[in-house]
């Protein structure tokens, strides 16, 4: 067992494109059908992974690579003033498919003071039993959902999507860290709802050297096909898009390499961009604009560590993912519905990623659970009549509350980029962009004195107000009441992101599916055919090394297969040192390849 410590801050990229259909429409709406069709209300929000502020076209980035995107805030309602509710994925993720701080649902970290977490292989905790997440809410509207991408709430089975609510699931529980040499720790599984298809760098390449990567394509075909097979049978839908292509490291299907101004990042970029083209263009091939919500935003702000080559933009935001500053939590978001949104507005609404969980259901007509708190609002008013709602905006790192913003000041309770360990290392989470006094390598507290800044004259935090200002003292008092309110009803979850265990990692296909049978030290795994004695065992170990256990289908399914026959099932594990090998599955349980 380890202690899940400090993330050194690579960066990160996330889209989540979620579409909802309902057959009610939201209170306070009279929603069209289609001619000949039964109501179908459908709502899709869109988040990229790791994208900046400064990266669309519609927010300034010179490039103008993203017209799709451009298009739908032409279309649309602009969010400028729209945030993550981490400065990292995991927890952020959480957040929005519970309407919850992390601080509340659990996901976060007490390892260190303002610690940032997220849920690496051997992580042991994930999204707890008691949570209510959104699709599981919005089967009471009778909606299918479905994940495509990065879940990132946790690896074990009890944490798998399924199991939180969602009928289909095609991505993995992690990004696309590696290519590990599967000694240490294996690839990054990728499955298709309880059936482990593969790994990233092995079923699924990507070219280091080249960043050619289809995972993108692979994604948007599951996300279009999805839509297709719920409008056929007029169901409502949730689709919940989380492709991680413009995370390090960035990769790109090959007509899209080479063709950006901004190198390989821009390519991912683009590749993204033409994605979110397509999908808006089957939803007006389908009919269903106008019953079909879509929004797109991000988990966390550009990772600038990884900039210029694989990381983004944070337009005039300072440092970025990592950090509680503008940069690392401000986040691009659009909303589109044709129809029912006034094209080409700008809100200036305080927006979280947790809003996109209250106002789903209140889309699906549904109420939020009314038996904890929920932290998100719900955006209808202010997309739909322009009706704006005061509320404060928190800032944590770990069950460290950083700062507030309230109306157009924040306050920084504490200030800290990275050590300078880290710092010293080449970690630089916020680069060329040092301010004296804020952005410090050592935690700095200003609990008594915070630092105010008023973002609408000064959006890059450079210039705190003056403690003798009156503007201070009033901006002061507000802020300080909001976070007394706050902290006096706090009761924190159960922190899941604290320990960590090797033991726990997706060594074998059905490590995320089920309790395995064999010890945790289980290193390979091989499948005979339906005849008996005709297992493999890897060739670099004489066979009197290895202690045998069996299966047989009739005593445990195994999940990576759909036949129902009688199959016999060797499962090996070494006494020894694994030397590496590939052990491959015989044909009777559906060829698959795997290694450990």
């Amino acid at each position: 067992m380890a202690l899940c410590g400090p993330t050194s801050g690579t960066g990160v990229w996330w889209e989540l494109c979620g579409s909802w259909g309902t057959r009610q429409a939201a209170p306070g709406l009279s929603l069209t059908s289609p001619p000949r069709q039964k109501e179908v209300h459908s709502t899709s929000p869109c988040s990229l992974l790791q994208m900046g502020w400064g990266d669309l076209g519609v927010y300034g980035e010179p490039s103008r690579e993203t017209p799709n995107l451009d298009r739908m805030a032409a279309e649309g309602m602009l969010f400028p003033n729209f945030y993550s509710a981490n400065p990292l994925c995991s927890p952020s993720r959480a957040a929005l498919l519970t309407g919850r701080l992390p601080i509340r649902n659990g996901f976060y970290t007490t390892n260190g003071h303002a610690r940032n977490a997220y849920t690496p292989q051997e992580i042991v905790g994930g999204i707890p039993d008691g949570e209510h997440l959104l699709p599981e809410l919005l089967k009471g509207a009778g909606y299918a959902s479905k994940i495509v991408g990065k879940w990132h709430l946790g690896h074990r089975p009890q944490f798998h999507p399924l199991k939180h609510g969602f009928d289909e699931w095609f991505g993995s529980p992690n990004c696309h860290f590696g290519p590990y040499d599967n000694r240490a720790r294996p690839n990054i599984p990728v499955y298709r709802d309880w059936e482990m298809v593969g790994r990233y760098y092995e079923e699924f390449p990507i070219n280091l050297q080249t960043g050619e990567a289809n995972l993108t394509q692979v994604y948007l075909q599951e996300a279009l096909d999805f839509m297709k097979r719920q409008q056929v049978a007029q169901r409502p839908f949730f689709l919940y898009w989380a492709i991680d292509g413009t995370h390090a490291p960035v990769y790109a299907s090959r007509p899209f390499l080479g063709t950006s101004r901004r190198g390989r990042y821009g390519d991912a970029v683009r590749e993204i961009d033409d994605s979110v083209g397509k999908i808006l263009s089957l939803l007006r091939d389908l009919r269903i604009t106008e019953n079909t919500f879509v929004f797109f935003t991000s988990d966390n702000g550009a990772a600038l560590i990884s900039a210029p080559k694989q990381g983004g933009s944070n337009g005039p935001f300072l440092c970025g993912k990592q950090t509680t500053f503008e940069g690392g939590m401000r986040e691009p978001a659009i909303a589109w519905w044709p129809g029912r949104i006034p094209a080409g507005q700008v809100s200036h609404q305080l927006g979280s990623v947790m809003d996109l969980f209250t106002t789903s259901l209140a889309l699906a007509g549904l109420a939020p659970p009314s038996d904890r708190v929920i932290d998100g609002l719900d955006l209808l008013p202010a997309m739909l009549r322009g009706q704006l709602t005061d509320r404060p905006i928190f800032y944590y790192r770990g069950n460290t509350l950083m700062a507030v913003t309230l109306g157009q000041y924040k306050a920084h309770f504490w200030t800290w980029t990275n050590s300078w360990e880290e710092f010293r290392q080449g970690i630089d989470f916020c680069p060329g962009q040092n301010v004296s006094g804020v952005t410090t390598h050592t935690q700095e507290e200003h609990t008594k004195l915070p630092l105010i800044f008023h973002l609408g004259r000064d959006p890059g935090e450079r210039y705190p107000l003056s403690f003798a200002s009156t503007e201070y003292l009033d901006a002061l008092r507000g802020v300080t009441l909001v976070v007394q309110q706050h902290q006096k009803t706090l009761v924190p979850g159960q922190p899941q992101l604290n320990v960590c265990n090797q033991a726990v990692m997706a060594w074998t296909p059905e490590a995320f599916c089920s309790a395995p049978p064999w010890p945790r030290s289980l290193a390979w795994a091989a499948c005979s055919s339906e005849n008996e004695g005709s297992s493999l065992a890897p060739p670099c170990l004489p066979p009197t090394r290895w202690s045998m256990a069996r299966l047989s289908w009739k005593s445990r399914e195994m999940p990576w297969s759909q036949d129902r026959r009688w199959l016999s099932w060797t499962i090996c594990w070494p006494l020894a040192e694994p030397c590496g090998r590939r052990v491959s599955c015989w044909a009777s349980c559906r060829p698959r390849c795997w290694s450990a």
